[in-house]
C-alpha cells in the first residue's frame, strides 16, 4: 500500500489544496510539506507545492525543492523558472540562462508561460549581446505579445543607452490606443539616472495632467521634489527589467481573477526588485479580492510609510477594509487623520475625501469639501461633473432639494452621458410627483447607456407605474427584482405593480418579503405595513 493512501496523508493533501485555493499559502505550505515524495506519483503536487512556497515567501526553499525535483528527473516549468530566477537574483547569469532556457523549452499549455520564460531568458543573456543582437532575439517573441514587445524594446534601448532611447519612450507613452501611463515613470527614472532632473520633472508633471490619480507617478513627483531616493528601478539592471516582465504577467492574471497564479509571478517580481513598492499594491489588492483582509492590511500598513502618495492610497484602502469589517468609526478616523496629514492637498485627494464622507452619510461635511473643489476648478475640468453630482446627492440627502436639483442639472449640463446622475435626478423627480414624462424619457436614455443596470431598470419601471402604464411597468420591475432580489425598495415597487395588475396575493408576498430585508428603513416598513392592511 502506498504510504500516501493513508488517511492522514489524504487529509493533508486535501487541506493543502483547499488552503491553496483559498489563497492561504502559509497553511497550504504547512500541509503540503508533510507529503515529501508525493511528486513521484503525482506531478500536480510539486506544482502546487512550489506555488505555495513562492506565495508564502519561501523562495530559498522553493529553489532547494526545484533542485531536488531536477535530481529525480521530475522537473517542471515552474521548477526551472524558479531556479533560473534564483540564479538571476544572485547574478549567476550563466546558470540563470541555462534554467530559463529549459523553462522556455518545456511543453507548457500556457503561451503566457512561454512569453515569460523566453523574455527572462533574453534578459539573462543580454550582457553577452550587443543592441542589434538583443533586438533580434526580442523580435522572435510571439506576435500576440506585440504591446509587451514594445515595452521590452524601450527597456533594451535604455539598457544599451542608445541615442534614440528618449524617442522610443515618447512613442510608447503617446500611444492613444493602449494605456502606457505607467511608463512615464520609467522614462522619468531614466532621465534621473542621467542627472537630468528638471526634464524628469517635466515628464512627470505632463503625465499627471492626463493621469492625475496614478499612484506611481504621484509618489515619484513627491520624491523628485523632496530629493528623496528615487531609484526603485534601473533599466540597466537585468533583475529589475525581469521583475517588471513578471509584474506585467501578474497584472494580466489578476485581471482575469487567476489570483494564485498572479501572486506567484508577483512574488517572484518582488524577489528580483524588493524596493519597488508598486508591486506590493497589486499583491494587497489580490488579497483584498479574496477577503484575506489581514494580509492586505499588513501590506498597506507597511507601504503607508513609503511616501505621501502611498500613505494616502494605503489609508483609503485600509478604510475600505474597515468598512467591509463593519468598523465605520475606525475607517472615518483613519481617513480624517490621513487627509489632515497631507501637506499640499490636491483637488483629487480632496474629492476622494468628499466622496468617502458622502458615501458614509457624513453629508454636511462632504458638502464643505465638494464646495472647496468647485471654487478651485472651472466648468470644463474633468472633476466638475463629478463634484456637482456628489454635492447634489449630499444636498438631496439632507433635504435641501433646490440646491440638489441645481447641482445635478449642472452635472448633466457638463456631461449629459452620465447614466447614474440621470437616474438619480429622474428618480428624485418621480418621488416628488413632478416632471414624470421628462423623467421617463431621461431614464430610457440612461437604460441605453447602462444596459441591465437594476437601479435604472427599477426607476424606469417606477416612472411607468406613476404614469399608470402598469403592464409595461411590471415587465421592468420584474426584471429589476430578478437582478436585485435583496433590495427592499425594488421588492416594494414590484409588489405595488402586481397589486395594480390584479395580482394581490403575489403583491402581499413581495411586501412581506421586503419587510424582512435588513436594508429596509423604518419609513419604508411603516408604509408597507399600511399597505398590507389596506392595500393600495
Amino acid at each position: 500500500m502506498d504510504k500516501f493512501d493513508k488517511g492522514d496523508s489524504i487529509s493533508d493533501y486535501f487541506y493543502g489544496l483547499l488552503s491553496f485555493n483559498e489563497n492561504q499559502y502559509e497553511e497550504s505550505f504547512k500541509f503540503l510539506r508533510k507529503l515529501d515524495g508525493l511528486e513521484i506519483s503525482h506531478a500536480d503536487y510539486s506544482v502546487k507545492y512550489l506555488y505555495s512556497l513562492i506565495n508564502s515567501g519561501n523562495v530559498r526553499e522553493a529553489f532547494n525543492y526545484s533542485k531536488k525535483l531536477e535530481k529525480k528527473n521530475l522537473a517542471n516549468f515552474e521548477s526551472y523558472l524558479v531556479t533560473g530566477i534564483f540564479y538571476l537574483k544572485n547574478s549567476n547569469l550563466d546558470l540563470a540562462k541555462k534554467y530559463l532556457f529549459k523553462a522556455k523549452n518545456m511543453n507548457s499549455s500556457s503561451i503566457l508561460n512561454y512569453y515569460v520564460s523566453s523574455s527572462l531568458y533574453n534578459w539573462a543573456s543580454v550582457t553577452g549581446l550587443n543592441s542589434s543582437q538583443a533586438s533580434l532575439e526580442l523580435k522572435k517573441l510571439d506576435d500576440r505579445f506585440e504591446n509587451l514587445k514594445k515595452i521590452q524594446n524601450v527597456f533594451l534601448k535604455c539598457f544599451f543607452n542608445s541615442p534614440d532611447t528618449e524617442n522610443f519612450f515618447e512613442t510608447l507613452i503617446s500611444n492613444q490606443k493602449i494605456d502606457f501611463s505607467r511608463y512615464n515613470y520609467f522614462y522619468a527614472s531614466y532621465l534621473v539616472s542621467l542627472g537630468r532632473i528638471d526634464e524628469a520633472k517635466k515628464v512627470i508633471n505632463s503625465s499627471l495632467k492626463y493621469y492625475p490619480r496614478n499612484l506611481l507617478l504621484n509618489q515619484f513627483k513627491i520624491d523628485l521634489y523632496n530629493k528623496s531616493n528615487v531609484f526603485m528601478f534601473d533599466c540597466k539592471n537585468e533583475q529589475h527589467v525581469s521583475a517588471e516582465i513578471l509584474y506585467i504577467t501578474a497584472n494580466a492574471l489578476s485581471s482575469q481573477s487567476m489570483l494564485s497564479f498572479s501572486n506567484f509571478y508577483l512574488n517572484l517580481a518582488k524577489y528580483l526588485n524588493t524596493d519597488f513598492h508598486s508591486y506590493d499594491t497589486l499583491l494587497a489588492e489580490n488579497y483584498y479580492k479574496t477577503d484575506n483582509f489581514d494580509k492586505a492590511k499588513k501590506i498597506y500598513k507597511r507601504i503607508k510609510n513609503k511616501g505621501g502618495a502611498f500613505n494616502w492610497y494605503s489609508s483609503k484602502q485600509l478604510a475600505r477594509i474597515y468598512l467591509k469589517q463593519e468598523d465605520q468609526n475606525r475607517a472615518l478616523n483613519l481617513l480624517a487623520n490621513a487627509y489632515k496629514s497631507i501637506q499640499n492637498k490636491n483637488i483629487y485627494e480632496t474629492f476622494d475625501y468628499a466622496e468617502f464622507l458622502k458615501n458614509n452619510e457624513k453629508f454636511e461635511e462632504s458638502i464643505t469639501f465638494y464646495s472647496k473643489i468647485l471654487k478651485q476648478i472651472k466648468k470644463d475640468h474633468p472633476l466638475y461633473p463629478e463634484a456637482t453630482d456628489g454635492r447634489g446627492v449630499a444636498y438631496e440627502r439632507i433635504g435641501q432639494w433646490e440646491k440638489a436639483e441645481k447641482d445635478l442639472l449642472e452635472s448633466l449640463k457638463s456631461d449629459p452621458e452620465q447614466a447614474y446622475v440621470i437616474n438619480y435626478l429622474a428618480y428624485s423627480w418621480i418621488e416628488q410627483g413632478i416632471n414624470i414624462k421628462k423623467s421617463l424619457s431621461m431614464l430610457e436614455k440612461a437604460n441605453k447607456l447602462k444596459l441591465n443596470d437594476p437601479f435604472i431598470i427599477d426607476s424606469l419601471g417606477w416612472a411607468l407605474f406613476k404614469l399608470e402604464r402598469y403592464e409595461e411597468s411590471k415587465e421592468y420591475l420584474q426584471l429589476a427584482v430578478k437582478l436585485m432580489p435583496g433590495d427592499p425598495i425594488v421588492n416594494d415597487h414590484y409588489g405595488d405593480v402586481l397589486w395594480k395588475n390584479g395580482n394581490k396575493i403575489q403583491a402581499r408576498y413581495y411586501w412581506k418579503y421586503a419587510l424582512k430585508l435588513e436594508k429596509a428603513e423604518e419609513k419604508l416598513k411603516k408604509t408597507i405595513q399600511e399597505k398590507l392592511i389596506q392595500g393600495l
